[in-house]
C-alpha cells in the first residue's frame, strides 16, 4: 500500500472538521469524487463535521443532492482540507481552502503544482473516483460504504473514463468499479439520469453533426456559438456536451469544441485518441489530461490558431506513428 495512503487516513482520523474542494467548472468526477468521500467520512465518524461548500451547480449532476450551506471563516481555520481533482491552485472552486490548517491533495492530473502539505497524485488513474474508491478499498474494513457513496463514486468512474473507454482505465479501474458496485448501486437508474436527453437536446446533436467541420488533418471541431445556444435553449453545461459528438470519426484524431461564454471568452473542450494533446491546451490557458484537455481562447482568430496546431499536431503524429485508426 501507498504509504501516503495511511498519512490521509490518520490525518481524517484524527480531525474534527473536514472541508472538501474540487475545481471550478464542475464535473461528474470532481462532484462525485468530493460528495462520494464526504459521505464514506459522515458514516465512518458521525461526530465529525464534514463540509462541502460550492457556489457551483450542476442541473446534470442535481441527482447526486445539494451541497452544504456556507460557513464561518472560523470553521475553515480549524479544519482540515481535502482538495480533489484539481490539478493547479487557481482551478479550486472555493479559494477559502488555503484557510484551512492543513491541505491534502489528491488528483489524477499531470502534476504541476504540489500544493497540498500531503500530496496524493497519481495520474495514471482514468478518474478522482477512482483514487477514492482505492482509498477506499485499502482500508474497507475500517470505512463505512454507503450506497449513496457507492452511486456517487461510480458517477465519476463513469464520466471520466468515458464508460470505460478512454485511455486510462485499467484492470485495476475495472476491479475498483466492481467493488463499488457491489455496495448496491442502481445502474439502470444512474445511467438514466446521466445518458437520457430531451428532444431538443437530440435535435442540438443533429445540429452538431450538420455544422462540424473536418481539417485536412483529421481534426473535427464544432463552435457552438452564442446564436446556436439560443436556438437551442442550452446551457453551458449542455453546450459542452457537444465534444462527446465527434469522437467516433474514423481517421479523427483529434476533436474539439469550441463553446461561447456570456462573457465574450470562448471554451474549448479537447479530446484525442493516441495522440497527447494536453500541451497545446497549456498553449492556450488550459491543460488536462495527455488525451483530455480545456483551453480558452479569446477571439475568432485564435481560435483559428488553436485549430491550426492541433492539425499540425495531428499531422506530424500520423507521420510518425502506426497502427491508429
Amino acid at each position: 500500500m501507498n504509504p501516503v495512503l495511511q498519512t490521509i487516513f490518520d490525518r481524517i482520523k484524527a480531525a474534527e472538521t473536514i472541508m472538501l474542494f474540487r475545481h471550478i467548472r464542475i464535473d461528474g468526477d470532481c462532484v462525485g469524487a468530493t460528495k462520494g468521500l464526504q459521505e464514506i467520512i459522515r458514516r465512518t465518524w458521525p461526530e465529525k463535521s464534514v463540509y462541502l461548500v460550492d457556489d457551483e451547480h450542476s442541473d446534470y449532476l442535481s441527482f447526486l443532492g445539494a451541497d452544504d450551506a456556507p460557513v464561518s471563516d472560523e470553521a475553515y481555520a480549524n479544519a482540515l482540507g481535502i482538495v480533489i481533482d484539481v490539478g493547479n491552485r487557481e482551478r479550486i472552486s472555493n479559494q477559502k481552502y488555503a484557510l484551512c490548517q492543513e491541505i491534502i491533495k489528491i488528483d489524477h492530473h499531470i502534476e504541476r503544482d504540489p500544493y497540498g502539505h500531503i500530496n496524493w497524485v497519481e495520474d495514471w488513474r482514468s478518474s478522482a473516483c477512482e483514487m477514492i474508491a482505492a482509498f477506499y478499498e485499502a482500508f474497507q474494513d475500517r470505512l463505512v460504504l454507503s450506497k449513496r457513496a457507492a452511486e456517487c463514486l461510480y458517477t465519476g468512474m463513469v464520466t471520466d473514463s468515458g464508460r470505460f473507454m478512454y485511455e486510462g482505465v485499467t484492470g485495476d479501474t475495472m476491479r475498483l468499479a466492481g467493488l463499488i458496485l457491489d455496495s448496491g448501486v442502481d445502474t439502470e437508474t444512474l445511467y438514466s439520469h446521466l445518458y437520457l436527453r430531451t428532444f431538443d437536446e437530440l435535435k442540438f446533436k443533429a445540429a452538431i453533426y450538420e455544422n462540424m467541420q473536418l481539417t485536412p488533418g483529421g481534426v473535427a471541431w464544432i463552435h457552438v456559438d452564442m446564436d446556436m445556444q439560443k436556438r437551442f435553449g442550452l446551457t453551458f453545461e449542455t453546450a459542452c456536451t457537444s465534444i462527446s459528438s465527434l469522437s467516433d470519426i474514423k481517421g479523427v484524431l483529434c476533436w474539439l469544441a469550441f463553446i461561447d461564454t456570456p462573457e465574450g471568452e470562448i471554451r474549448v473542450r479537447l479530446r484525442s485518441r493516441f495522440a497527447s494533446i494536453n500541451t497545446i491546451a497549456e498553449k492556450y490557458h488550459g491543460g488536462g489530461h495527455a488525451c483530455a484537455s480545456g483551453a480558452t481562447v479569446y477571439s475568432a482568430d485564435e481560435m483559428q490558431a488553436l485549430i491550426a496546431d492541433a492539425d499540425e499536431h495531428i499531422r506530424d503524429y500520423k507521420a510518425t506513428h502506426e497502427g491508429w485508426l
